[in-house]
């Protein structure tokens, strides 16, 4: 079978969408599923280091108030998709909700295929922190008719979670939904190192280091973590926040970090290799903290715990199907002085760290992204299958 993925980002792009499709790519090919992915071209020289088989690349523009993303241009897009036509794709599934959508139910259209979409991103949240002066519930029900018109234009839809379900449930969407993970590659497990991380941070040798990892952006919630963590630094003088990865808010973070005068005690460590140094920072850590109020799944939690580093997090959208009893987590609610007193316990308690680090580590290896693939193979077939397979909008 050959699928054509199309997505609006993907690496040297970091994040939990690009994170996705590698690695479906990569699990996908072990069930004989062969995939062609068309995404942006951004810098010359990063996108040749990220590059890889099976990766055509697209001419881009800036995308304005974010100097991340790069927008395909849509002339340039059409050419390159017009030019597969011919290749012979069973299916076409779509990652990301903006241009690379409407391009791939275009195709998807034309050469009579079905298409399939993966709901990534909780795309309400994501209007209000990046246009804010829209008022809120107008941008909600311009988040929800938008959601609803791109579902309707494919035949089946990819929940990361089943929360996510709920929430397209909840929109009056009414396009088949299928909750599928992610999951966990084989090299998540591979241990990091801890001490060259903690000595390439320049670490005091007694430092307590509390790490958040992921999209340095608004809607991840990371005020509050800083928030948290004063409260954590009156209780233990040792604690360090590290904050790694990139994203729009990181100005206004430091600025926060100032005024709260923790500067000497917050280390932003940017984006970090996946192969080596982020799972040295995963390692590192005495303790994961999340707060992401948007998240379709979070696999970030998952990574934590597979380097056996304990988490503490609060449980919204995606993230309440990852933070189950059982998981290797502590779970509780966005009020800073309770969430600060479980990192505190987690911290000053060898006996609780050690049994959240076992427990996580077992949980994890049952998210095998290997299994995940099998299940989105088995669905390609089936939608392959049906009658009426091409179902797009007109």
């Amino acid at each position: 079978m050959r699928v054509l993925f199309i997505s609006d980002v993907y690496f040297p792009r970091v994040n939990g969408v690009s994170t996705s499709i590698r690695t479906f790519r990569q699990d996908l090919a072990g069930h004989g599923v062969e995939t062609q992915l068309v995404a942006p071209c951004y810098d010359a020289a990063a996108a040749a280091a990220a590059d890889e088989p099976g990766v055509l690349r697209v001419a881009s523009a800036g995308v304005p108030r974010d100097p991340e993303d790069r927008r395909m241009r849509w002339g340039a897009l059409t050419r390159v998709l017009d030019g597969l036509l011919p290749s012979g794709f069973d299916l076409v599934h779509v990652h990301t909700p903006f241009i690379a959508h409407y391009a791939g139910v275009r195709f998807a259209r034309r050469a009579g295929l079905p298409c399939v979409a993966t709901y990534h991103t909780f795309f309400e949240e994501y209007l209000h922190h990046y246009l804010p002066v829209l008022p809120r519930g107008v941008g909600r029900w311009l988040a929800r008719s938008f959601t609803r018109s791109q579902c309707d234009q494919v035949r089946a839809l990819i929940a990361p979670s089943e929360p996510m379900r709920s929430v397209l449930l909840e929109y009056g969407v009414t396009t088949p939904i299928h909750v599928l993970p992610t999951g966990l590659p084989a090299d998540r497990f591979r241990a990091g190192d801890a001490r060259a991380f903690r000595a390439r941070v320049g670490l005091a040798p007694d430092a307590r280091l509390v790490t958040y990892i992921g999209r340095v952006a608004h809607e991840k919630n990371i005020g509050f973590l800083l928030q948290m963590f004063a409260e954590v630094r009156r209780r233990v003088p040792q604690a360090v926040l590290v904050i790694a990865g990139e994203g729009p808010a990181r100005a206004a973070l430091r600025q926060q970090v100032a005024s709260l005068g923790l500067a000497p005690q917050v280390h932003f460590a940017g984006y970090l290799d996946r192969d080596t140094a982020l799972l040295d920072c995963y390692a590192a850590a005495d303790v994961f903290v999340f707060a992401s109020r948007t998240e379709t799944q979070g696999l970030v939690l998952l990574e934590a715990m597979a380097q056996g580093t304990p988490v503490v997090s609060t449980a919204e959208l995606g993230t309440r199907s990852i933070l189950v009893p059982g998981s290797g987590a502590l779970v509780v609610q966005e009020e800073q002085n309770a969430f600060a007193a479980a990192v505190v316990r987690v911290l000053e308690e060898p006996a609780l760290h050690q049994e959240l680090s076992q427990r996580g580590r077992a949980y994890a290896r049952s998210w095998s992204s290997t299994a995940m693939a099998g299940r989105l193979a088995e669905l390609y077939e089936t939608l392959r299958s049906a009658p009426g397979a091409a179902r797009v909008a007109a």
